[in-house]
């Protein structure tokens, strides 16, 4: 697919479907895009595609099927606004930052990388009223193959990230920050104690694609 160079051609690129519930579309808004007056399109639309696939067939999909609707805070963004975002202190890492994960259409083979700021409301409900975001986080680690997870103090937002080798790190903002679990180490909560402490959440449902 060509980068779309028309209204149209960029409304026939958001019509992508990356998964059963999400398509292209859901990942193209942008404050900062759209504040500024800046574009956010790919300069590979394949590529960002393909990750971007993977990304929401892989973890996204089982999220919405297990807690409801997943809300996307930041999605996708191309090289050029990152870049700007990034050289006005607009919350964005730099491009070559090996943690960026917003840039869906950057890097070859094992370094591709795809995630995206969300929210679970199911979940931020039962934060607002004092929930422990490591529930929510030992959760993931149990279900899902994630490769990086970042925590946020406003509605408990997260960045997701999906690699194809994954890394398996998560990190926070909220107290207590810092790492909860380090790429390559071991939980420091057994699997029982780990269980306990979700064992409210929705039984866990995935899909099985092709």
């Amino acid at each position: 697919m060509r980068k779309p160079g028309s209204m149209w051609s960029l409304e026939t690129f958001g019509r992508v479907r990356l998964s059963k519930h999400f398509f292209m579309r859901d990942f193209l808004c942008s404050e900062i895009g759209n504040f500024y007056e800046k574009q956010n399109l790919p300069d590979n639309p394949d590529l960002a595609i393909e990750t971007g696939r993977a990304f929401c067939r892989t973890l996204l999909d089982p999220l919405e099927e297990t807690f409801g609707r997943v809300a996307v805070r930041s999605g996708y963004r191309s090289p050029s606004l990152n870049q700007f975002g990034n050289e006005n202190r607009l919350n964005c890492a730099r491009n070559d930052n090996p943690l960026e994960c917003h840039i869906w259409d950057w890097g070859t083979g094992d370094d591709r990388i795809a995630g995206a700021s969300i929210v679970l409301p199911w979940f931020a409900d039962r934060y607002a009223e004092g929930r422990d975001w490591r529930d929510l986080a030992w959760w993931m680690h149990d279900h899902l193959e994630y490769s990086e997870i970042w925590f946020f103090p406003k509605l408990c937002a997260f960045n997701l990230v999906w690699r194809p080798i994954p890394l398996r790190r998560i990190d926070s903002y909220i107290a207590p920050r810092g790492s909860l679990l380090r790429a390559g180490e071991n939980p420091g909560e057994d699997l029982k104690t780990r269980q306990r402490r979700y064992a409210d959440f929705p039984t866990f449902r995935g899909i099985a694609y092709p």
